[in-house]
């Protein structure tokens, strides 16, 4: 084992909507760690919604792999604790502390960690004393100290940036209410980048930044409609920043398609820690020295539970997008998108009459807001036939629940009516495990 640190910066549905990424929000502290690390400009979740993409990155498998199927508070939890990187790395001799958030487990004794520091709730002002105070600590172990942040989560904050000179990320419209809420995102986010701003100031005040490698990134897309909870790239692409040793270092900026998965196993390179055989990404390390120039001919990502039941699957390669539903709609899922100016925009403009399609085959290149749905065009039909093969494939290597049919709701799982209009508003606690309908 090597004597590095790990530190994981990690936010709440702030997709890739910062500074760094071009985005007209300023995160001046996000922007320098970006200078001086590596920027992974085609990161992406393993699902877009909270407790599954966490649970993606912190055991190295997919959702249905590692059970994580719904979220933590909801009910839904991991099949083996003791695969959550923390007791892994616990386990190999590191100091394990959590500042913050983590969406991992309802209790957050399960996951173990040695220390769980005593803030007062997610915030980043309750957060980053607790985080500052670890790193000024004397440490004898190397550590992975987790600081999760609420920022960017609804509901935000009351807008300190003029919303008329802000701009919705795409696929929001741009009017009076949407830059009001966009105002709102962007303040959280200032937040964020304030609060991370402090913690990167603490660790180089400790010296021990040269040995420690800080990674910063999210769960998935903002929650607007169209993003969270969605498979296209709005919602299930995400920041990721690594700074550190190893070849953490430079500024620079890279391309290839790289999933949360990948970077369990790179920890475990770092560390020299044996990586568990289940592990289902790949070390970014080759990547990251040149040695290759791409990982993954495809990146998989999938739904199953948020606030309610809306089973889907995506498969993306380089050029092509196929996202394939499993339970037929005649409206949206609308509990899985959060309430806000913008869902209230869609919703007035006549979203709730508008079916998902079963399935979805989109050129990433010629048509990058996944718009233009090539399923039915004669022209796309040996691509369409290629995509729904790898999806097919996928789902049989992974052994994915689907394939039998409707999952099955947990004992003790609690979801809203797929036709209800916001997040808890039509709660059903399940006393008795049972397929979702």
């Amino acid at each position: 084992m090597t004597n590095y640190n790990i530190l994981y910066l990690h936010s709440h549905d702030t997709g890739r909507a910062i500074q760094p990424y071009g985005y007209g929000v300023a995160t001046p502290h996000l922007q320098r760690f970006a200078e001086q690390g590596v920027l992974f400009r085609q990161a992406f979740c393993a699902g877009p919604t909270c407790s599954p993409s966490r649970a993606g990155l912190l055991t190295g498998t997919y959702p249905h792999v590692n059970g994580m199927l719904g979220l933590a508070h909801r009910g839904f939890g991991l099949k083996d604790y003791k695969q959550h990187l923390a007791r892994v790395f616990g386990e190999a001799g590191y100091e394990t502390a959590l500042a913050g958030m983590q969406h991992e487990a309802g209790d957050v004794r399960a996951i173990g960690y040695e220390h769980v520091l005593p803030t007062r709730s997610s915030a980043a002002a309750d957060v980053v004393p607790h985080a500052v105070e670890f790193l000024a600590r004397t440490h004898d172990r190397p550590f992975f100290l987790s600081a999760g942040f609420f920022e960017t989560h609804r509901p935000f904050p009351t807008p300190e940036i003029d919303p008329r000179f802000v701009k919705p990320p795409a696929p929001i419209a741009d009017t009076e209410s949407t830059r009001r809420d966009m105002a709102g995102f962007a303040t959280s986010a200032q937040r964020m980048d304030e609060g991370y701003g402090l913690i990167l100031a603490a660790l180089d005040r400790s010296g021990l930044a040269d040995k420690t490698i800080v990674i910063i990134t999210t769960d998935h897309g903002p929650a607007f409609p169209g993003m969270k909870c969605n498979l296209t790239d709005h919602g299930i692409g995400v920041l990721l920043m690594v700074r550190g040793p190893g070849g953490f270092e430079g500024g620079r900026v890279i391309d290839a398609a790289v999933t949360h998965l990948d970077l369990f196993p790179t920890l475990c390179d770092l560390a020299g820690i044996d990586k568990p055989a289940r592990l289902q990404g790949k070390s970014l390390l080759p990547l990251v020295r040149g040695d290759v120039t791409n990982l993954h001919e495809r990146i998989v990502a999938e739904v199953n539970f948020h606030a309610a039941y809306e089973p889907q699957r995506c498969v993306r390669t380089s050029r092509y997008k196929y996202i394939r539903r499993f339970a037929s709609r005649t409206s949206p899922v609308l509990p899985n998108c959060d309430a806000g100016e913008s869902k209230d925009l869609w919703l007035s403009a006549g979203w709730r009459k508008i079916a998902p399609e079963d399935e979805q085959l989109y050129d990433l290149i010629l048509d990058p807001n996944e718009v233009r749905n090539l399923v039915g065009d004669a022209s796309a039909a040996s691509e369409l036939s290629a995509m729904r093969l790898s999806l097919r494939e996928w789902m049989e290597q992974t052994s994915d629940p689907l394939l039998d049919g409707p999952l099955m709701i947990p004992a003790g799982a609690a979801l809203d009516d797929v036709d209800a209009l916001d997040p808890d508003e039509k709660v059903t606690r399940y006393k008795t495990s049972q397929r979702a309908e």
